[in-house]
């Protein structure tokens, strides 16, 4: 095939390409993580400290030595930092936040369901422990057989103790 063929299939729609083009992948779990650690620094002691001590350094060199004066008095270049960091933080922050509320509104909604599993739960419990005394109160104890063997006995033994109508007068028999 000549350079005149290969340029005009290349050119062609109906022609995919065979040329690997570099391609940006980009992950949005791994970018949220690294915003949300970014917003964490922010919010700390250690961040306000180093930036602190930097705009002190900046103001000094800048009022007080004169050979390295890059931004003098009204300070323009430090407010156009802070301006820049102001709006490079304040989507972080958002950021982080709508991710946070996403995992709260994850774990809530695995909360609810466990309460919902914990309720339906209890509630058989509380139907079954209803049917097991219902039974065991159809079921003979101990106690109730052993007033019922009594009764037995001293009806068997007030039975033995009266006089047969076979036996004859004053003679009570008694059966083994």
């Amino acid at each position: 095939m000549s350079d005149r063929s290969a340029s005009s299939a290349r050119s062609r729609m109906d022609t995919p390409r065979t040329g690997r083009r570099f391609r940006l992948s980009f992950d949005p779990e791994a970018a949220g993580r690294v915003t949300e650690d970014i917003a964490r620094f922010l919010g700390t002691g250690r961040y306000l400290l180093i930036q602190t001590v930097i705009v002190a350094a900046w103001i000094a060199l800048n009022v007080f030595a004169v050979r390295l004066r890059w931004d003098p008095y009204p300070f323009i270049l430090l407010n156009l930092a802070f301006s820049t960091q102001a709006a490079y933080a304040a989507p972080l922050i958002l950021l982080a936040q709508n991710r946070q509320e996403n995992r709260d509104r994850v774990a809530l909604e695995e909360d609810r369901s466990r309460a919902a599993q914990t309720k339906a739960d209890t509630e058989f419990l509380a139907r079954e422990l209803a049917a097991v005394r219902i039974a065991v109160g159809e079921v003979a104890t101990r106690d109730y057989l052993r007033r019922e063997l009594d009764d037995l006995r001293e009806l068997l033994a007030a039975h033995l103790d009266e006089p047969s109508p076979d036996a004859g007068e004053g003679t009570a028999t008694r059966h083994p």
